[in-house]
Formats: structure tokens, sequence, C-alpha cells
């Protein structure tokens, strides 16, 4: 017996949190039943699991995949409005899914995978695993607007963490933080008045961006 929400990940279709998110919705159905109780056991052997009206079935073969998202794609593997999506990048007739998001004029680091507990590992607060952005800017950053990066800022619906920030150049900084919220470092920079101009990830812990390859065990254990 596997828990509903962990046999949808190792499904590879998604996330562990975004599975509950399908349960909560009634999504998810076992056996033709919908079923919207979290923890629920499903025999991963005899059970019929449904997501979205469509059969899932766990993937024993995991793949990691590192990717260069370059500005212009949209991170997602269902566009709906016909523009370009990292999907399209993907060189090799496999289902992966994003770990987390880049908005469509943020480039850089971008994993993929079938995983869906080693993508619930990345995401989830608790972990604090640090992503690390270069963020280039229209005019000269103050060392104030630096502090207040530094010390954490009203984004709207949130006050993020302290944040670790160092300057590269007048117009040019390094943010490293471990929260995932919606467009955070855009929203940081423009609560401090500081105009963006480019966004790029070049780090996901211990990962450093390359060139698209599949991750061996080895590179993704040691994030």
């Amino acid at each position: 017996m596997i828990r509903l929400n962990k046999y949808i990940a190792s499904s590879g279709i998604c996330s562990r949190r975004k599975a509950d998110e399908l349960i909560e919705s009634g999504k998810v159905k076992v056996n033709g039943i919908v079923i919207a109780t979290m923890g629920y056991q499903v025999n991963e052997k005899t059970d019929v699991v449904e997501v979205n009206e469509k059969k899932v079935y766990l993937d024993d073969k995991k793949v990691y995949i590192m990717l260069n998202k370059p500005k212009g794609y949209v991170t997602t593997n269902s566009e709906q409005f016909s523009r370009p999506s990292t999907k399209d990048l993907i060189k090799e007739e496999i289902r992966v899914f994003p770990i987390g998001r880049l908005d469509m004029n943020t480039e850089g680091l971008l994993l993929l995978t079938n995983d869906g507990e080693f993508a619930n590992k990345l995401m989830h607060p608790k972990n604090k695993i640090e992503k690390t952005y270069i963020v280039t800017l229209k005019s000269p950053v103050t060392n104030g607007q630096i502090e207040m990066l530094k010390n954490g800022v009203n984004i709207g619906d949130y006050v993020t963490k302290p944040a670790k920030v160092r300057r590269i150049s007048d117009m040019e900084l390094e943010i490293k933080i471990s929260e995932g919220k919606n467009r955070q470092i855009r929203r940081m920079c423009e609560v401090v008045n500081a105009e963006l101009i480019n966004l790029k990830r070049v780090q996901i812990g211990n990962l450093k961006l390359g060139k698209y390859k599949f991750l061996t065990f080895h590179e993704i254990s040691n994030i």
C-alpha cells in the first residue's frame, strides 16, 4: 500500500504538494471513485488511479534534466496560448515536469524530472535549499537598497526572509534565497525601487548552471 499523493508524485506527473492540490480539488479517482481524502492509501498493484480522467502509472526509471532556460519560454507542460514552452526544449521523448518555475522573462537553471519525491524535497521551504540569481539593474544600486533586500521586504502578501546579497558591480547583484514565492526576486527589487532589466538563476543548492544534460544520481544527491 502507498499513500495516494506519493503514488501520483512517483508516477512523474507532478510533485507531492501538487498531488495534494489535485486530490483536494476532486480531480483524482481511484477505481472510478473520486477521492478527496488526504492520506488515502492505494494498492499500487491492483488499484487504478486517474488524474484529470487519465490513468497514471508508477514510473520506476527516474530521470533528472538540467536546462538553461532562455528568455521568452514559459515554464509549463500545458501551454494554452501557443507561447514557446520549456517542454519544447526537451530533446527526448520523455515525460518530465519542471521543478518550480522561472517566469517567461527570466533565464537560467531549471530542473526537470519525473521524480515527485525529489521535486518535493527541492521545493519544500523546510529544506532551505538556496537558489542563486544574478540581477542586472537599470541604474546603480545603493547600499541602503542592498540592506533592505538583506533584511527582508514586504512584497504585498508576504514578508521575505533575510536574503544573501552580494554586490558584483554598481548595477549587478548576486541574490541567494531559500524561498520560492511567485516572481519573488522581481517583486523584492520593485519594493526597494531597483528597476530590474535582467534576471538569471545560476545555481540551485550546490548545482551550478551548465548546458542541457541528464544529471547523475551523484549530482542530484549532492544538491
